[in-house]
């Protein structure tokens, strides 16, 4: 369980490596066509994308970073990282569920990933 919530974990950690990308530097270009905006909305929140694009790569960075040191040294350290790194990712896809329902598929494409990894660690932690 815990080497397929590792997988999981380093998938997410991916899929927000690529939401970095689209909100730090193609904001104004190949987002608006991902997530259904006006390239005029796109440049007024470039500022504010820019910075949540870090928020975003620093998630990726726990849960991939959690996953290489439970491969290489410390699995308890790593287990611990990862799992907070899918964690964060999760309740921020919650969050982004319960409060704007036109983003409910968004949310739900950011956060499966981190709910399989949050789960299968959990239950391999258990074991």
């Amino acid at each position: 369980m815990i080497i397929a919530g590792l997988v999981a974990a380093a998938l997410a950690g991916l899929l927000h490596c690529y939401i970095f990308y689209l909100e730090s530097f193609a904001w104004t270009t190949r987002a608006p066509a991902v997530f259904g905006m006006e390239r005029e909305s796109a440049v007024a929140t470039k500022e504010m994308a820019f910075n949540q694009g870090f928020y975003n790569l620093l998630l990726a960075v726990e849960a991939i970073g959690g996953v290489v040191v439970h491969q290489a040294c410390h699995p308890v350290i790593g287990l611990t990282l990862t799992s907070f790194g899918v964690g964060s990712m999760l309740a921020a896809a919650l969050l982004l569920f319960a409060t704007s329902p036109d983003k409910r598929s968004a949310a739900a494409k950011q956060g499966v990933l981190p709910l399989i990894a949050v789960v299968l660690l959990a239950l391999g932690a258990l074991a």
